[in-house]
């Protein structure tokens, strides 16, 4: 008798030897999640310039969950999972929701909206979406759940709402033509009403690329509308549309977000039910690891809230998941997340031995903007004695500062900007099972530490904007 096919996320791990070897081998990648989003518009170098320069508009219409609760328990569902406090949380704000294990360990994060109308949105990836979809289902709280997922699932299915983000110092001045008039003075992470082409608009000010603007949200139906008079007004102030492949890098010089850290869900014995619950089709189940940071042990790869710059959302003023483990690591060292700005001629030398070495003598291709061949990308990096300081995670090829980046969590003595360190480039043993990497030799890249956020302009307008 055969078992047929998994079921489970629990029922996977019941059958395969290692998780770490499953993931490590699967194919879904960070720029497959974007399957209604055309990688270029134009091309990806002066879609980058757009929000530095003029403006840029990103549609984020696809690529996220977002998952409505509401009713007389969605408040206390939501304050026993996030770390962060609910005190003085009322309609008209947002703020990034920080979700961790019982031992402590991230699970994922998102932006939580506390609509106008009452309901609660979380805007993300799924791993906390999931996680936040499970509790309300099983509290026994009273909660409506309403859930509209990401377009990997069915990329042909209408959205229940559009989101676009209008980014750059042109941003301001396009929106205020467009609603008529000045805006409504909010603060960041606060919500705010607008009017285009004759359409009721929110808006909630926030950018990823860490530039004035806004992110905007309403009905699916006014989304044709609404987006037409956006990019033909837009034309007056330099306006781009910006694809996939530059939207993915524009957090890393911008925000510093680290959108896809592996939840730490699979090794705790307390959420075996949790694991039962999600799908076997789940991204828990087939997103990929990969890069040259290797461990058979799966909480390797976990990161606790400080290492993802997450310390100062940490509120012990309420019972959460995870409280205890927190506080018990809220006194000890904690990793830190900086930027890595890799040395020009190392990746040169990289990208040379295409042309020096045959076939499976190469180092692993690095693609522009994104050399990103998988879902959670770990890089070991290490100090000049060869020992392993941390990982470099998301990367990618900035052209407004000619350089490749990525955003690091390194041992603390290690973090302050100008350390040198090395990361290690390329798969272990010539490389994985995924398509979409070749067989390859790894190669050492040097890099320099450098802050997060990496853009001047994008600290000192989070700075002001937001106060830290």
């Amino acid at each position: 008798m055969t078992r047929g096919e998994p079921r489970s996320l629990q029922d996977l791990l019941d059958r395969i030897p290692n998780v770490v070897d499953h993931l490590y081998n699967q194919p879904l990648t960070l720029l497959g999640t974007f399957p209604d989003l055309p990688p270029e518009f134009t091309n990806w170098r002066d879609e980058q310039h757009a929000w530095r320069e003029s403006v840029a508009l990103f549609d984020q219409s696809y690529h996220m969950t977002n998952l409505y609760l509401s009713g007389p328990g969605a408040l206390r569902v939501l304050e026993r999972i996030g770390v962060n406090t609910f005190r003085n949380f009322r309609p008209g704000q947002a703020k990034q929701l920080v979700a961790c294990s019982p031992e402590g360990f991230l699970i994922g994060d998102g932006i939580l909206f506390f609509l106008p109308d009452g309901r609660f949105k979380l805007v993300s990836r799924p791993g906390i979406t999931n996680w936040v979809h499970y509790h309300a289902e099983t509290s026994g709280e009273d909660v409506v759940i309403e859930k509209d997922a990401w377009s990997v699932i069915d990329p042909d299915r209408p959205r229940t709402v559009y989101r676009f983000e209008v980014q750059g110092p042109q941003a301001m001045p396009l929106l205020e033509e467009l609603n008529g008039g000045p805006l409504p003075a909010v603060k960041y992470f606060r919500l705010g009403e607008m009017t285009i082409a004759g359409r009721r608009v929110l808006f909630l000010r926030h950018g990823m690329a860490g530039t004035p603007g806004a992110e905007l949200f309403g009905p699916w139906e006014d989304r044709e509308i609404v987006r037409t008079a956006i990019i033909e007004a837009g034309q007056r102030y330099g306006l781009r549309r910006v694809g996939s492949k530059a939207y993915i890098t524009s957090g890393i010089e911008g925000v510093g977000w680290i959108p896809s850290p592996v939840p730490a869900i699979y090794t705790s014995p307390t959420l075996r039910s949790y694991r039962e619950w999600l799908p076997a089709t789940s991204e828990e189940a087939i997103g990929s690891i990969g890069g040259s940071f290797y461990s058979p042990n799966i909480e390797d790869y976990y990161f606790t809230p400080w290492d993802l710059g997450y310390g100062h959302l940490i509120k012990f003023d309420h019972d959460f998941i995870g409280r205890q483990a927190l506080e018990s690591m809220a006194d000890q060292p904690h990793r830190v997340k900086v930027t890595l700005v890799w040395d020009g001629d190392d990746v040169t030398q990289t990208i040379r031995t295409m042309f020096s070495a045959p076939p499976g003598r190469r180092a692993k291709f690095i693609d522009w903007p994104l050399p990103r061949y998988a879902l959670w990308q770990y890089d070991a990096v290490m100090n000049e004695r060869g020992e392993r300081i941390g990982v470099s995670t998301t990367c990618g090829y900035s052209s407004n500062f000619s350089a490749f980046l990525s955003l690091a969590v390194l041992d603390p003595a290690y973090s302050q900007p100008g350390t040198r360190v090395t990361i290690l480039w390329g798969e272990r043993n010539g490389g994985s099972q995924k398509p979409l990497v070749e067989r390859h030799l790894q190669t050492e890249i040097r890099a320099t530490v450098a802050p997060v956020p990496f853009a001047d302009h994008a600290r000192q307008y989070l700075l002001a904007a937001r106060g830290h």
